[in-house]
């Protein structure tokens, strides 16, 4: 009989000029690929399953914050972007008989009314502590607790889907 999983909840980083919770709303559900991290892809291979949760996080704009947030669809497979000499993330040495980078699919769940910015999330006393918030926090998915999920969603003043 199949162990029941507890479901997970994670901080998946993205630039809004690359892909945005805009462009999540207009898709509703996207591959998520070009990871290049050795340690964000073994977490996409093999920790990161269907139905869990997702907050989608706008980095490297101003103001950097959380969007919304998104669900896991399907489980890692590998990253075809890797195998596309025209991509971006095109990778010569991965091998698709032996993959070397994965990804997995979301959907959107919301756009948040407002998002939470970095500036919130320092202020608040359970977010303050979330891996995004470590000084020198540079990987593109991160593990987030079930409490600072809810702590977010108490944040951006939304309804948490779970």
């Amino acid at each position: 009989m199949a162990k029941h999983r507890k479901r997970q909840y994670w901080l998946f980083k993205s630039e809004p000029g690359a892909y945005s919770i805009d462009d999540l709303v207009r898709d509703k559900s996207t591959h998520w690929d070009g990871v290049r991290n050795y340690q964000v892809r073994n977490m996409l291979r093999d920790d990161i399953q269907v139905g869990d949760r997702v907050l989608f996080y706008h980095s490297n704009a101003k103001p950097m914050a959380i969007a919304g947030t998104a669900e896991v669809i399907e489980p890692g497979y590998p990253d075809h972007t890797a195998f596309d000499s025209k991509d971006k993330h095109y990778d010569p040495k991965s091998d698709p008989d032996n993959p070397t980078w994965f990804m997995v699919d979301v959907a959107i769940i919301q756009k948040f009314e407002t998002p939470v910015t970095r500036d919130d999330l320092k202020a608040d006393e359970v977010a303050s502590g979330m891996a995004v918030m470590q000084k020198g926090s540079r990987l593109s998915i991160v593990p987030v607790t079930e409490t600072e999920w809810k702590a977010i969603h108490r944040l951006a003043g939304a309804k948490d889907p779970r």
